[in-house]
């Protein structure tokens, strides 16, 4: 099965973009969320909200 990137149902804290990202490489949500954090670009900000609206949410249970 091929891995799809999804916003996490499960890991997040506002839309759940970064709970996707880090399960589809297999990372911390921590990492990807500090990465985010240090890296707090304008260009980051709006590539959050476009993955934010634009990302499927994973509706699957574990």
């Amino acid at each position: 099965m091929k891995k799809q990137l999804k916003r996490s149902s499960t890991d997040k804290a506002i839309l759940g973009v970064c709970g996707g990202i880090a399960e589809y490489f297999g990372i911390s949500s921590f990492i990807v969320r500090l990465i985010f954090i240090l890296l707090a670009v304008p260009a980051l900000g709006v590539l959050y909200i476009i993955l934010g609206i634009f990302l499927p949410e994973d509706k699957s249970l574990y």
